[in-house]
């Protein structure tokens, strides 16, 4: 309602209280409205106007973009694959032919993986192990798992991932192994194949502590001879004891009748039917 504009009554009504008796509310309102009113127009005091995005979330956004896989292509489409054959060079193949010598003519074989240590800590661990006849040979894995895929051995591949050196011997030497290496903690013996047996690196501790062969085939030898023997003896025994029986009651017989004829023995007897 604007300030100043008098409140007329409807048409048709008569009397001075004409309009306050038909709209009491509106006149009670209208004297409590302010004189005057302000209606604010213009722009809003929020306004959010387009800004450049920052470059790096340019970047950002233009990287994760999704792209949409291209349709493949026929495989009739494409042209025909020519294969080509890798053929390893003569010093791969020396060096294939030298693991393969190793394996052959070696009883004892230790796989060992190498860390780094100083050059005069190598020297002295071989010399060390060739005083045991033990000789320390470094293998690369890309060398050695295609031979030992294709023999006996091809059970300890996994052992060979990474650095590895090969502790060969003609001989079973195991302690002297186990004692050059606890003296270089550079070196980690993962396992061993001994006379055509895969060990673990427990079961080569186990290995070494058994006794040599001799010793073996010394017990076993009098393990074998003692059976024999006791055979025997269990065999005589019943025989020598009923002779010693026999014996005792011809004794027996002779101190009872001093005076009469002796009885003749079982063997005369029976010599005599």
């Amino acid at each position: 309602m604007r300030p100043g504009v008098p409140l007329l009554p409807p048409p048709g009504a008569r009397g001075p209280d004409a309009g306050l008796e038909l709209f009491p509310l509106c006149a009670l309102s209208a004297a409590w409205l302010p004189a005057l009113q302000l209606v604010r127009r213009g722009s809003k005091a929020v306004t959010r106007h387009w800004k450049a995005m920052h470059f790096q979330r340019q970047k950002l956004m233009a990287v994760t973009e999704y792209l949409a896989p291209r349709p493949a292509i026929p495989p009739g489409c494409l042209p025909p694959k020519k294969e080509t054959l890798e053929e390893d060079n003569g010093y791969v193949r020396l060096l294939r032919r030298q693991v393969e010598e190793v394996l052959r003519d070696n009883r004892m074989i230790a796989v060992c993986h190498y860390n780094s240590m100083p050059g005069e800590d190598m020297v002295l661990m071989r010399h060390y192990l060739r005083k045991h006849n033990i000789e320390v040979k470094a293998v690369f894995p890309q060398i050695a798992r295609p031979v030992l895929s294709q023999s006996k051995y091809k059970n300890l591949l996994p052992l060979f991932v990474a650095r590895n050196i090969l502790l060969v011997s003609p001989e079973v030497k195991v302690k002297e192994m186990l004692r050059v290496l606890k003296g270089v903690p550079q070196v980690n013996l993962l396992g061993a194949c001994i006379d055509d047996t895969i060990l673990s690196r427990q079961g080569v501790e186990n290995f070494a502590k058994l006794p040599s062969l001799e010793v073996s085939q010394g017990q076993t030898v009098g393990a074998l001879a003692l059976l024999p023997s006791q055979t025997s003896s269990l065999l005589q025994r019943g025989s020598a004891h009923l002779t010693a029986l026999l014996d005792q009651h011809i004794h027996q017989l002779r101190a009872g009748e001093p005076g009469g004829p002796t009885e003749p023995s079982p063997t005369q007897s029976v010599g005599a039917q």
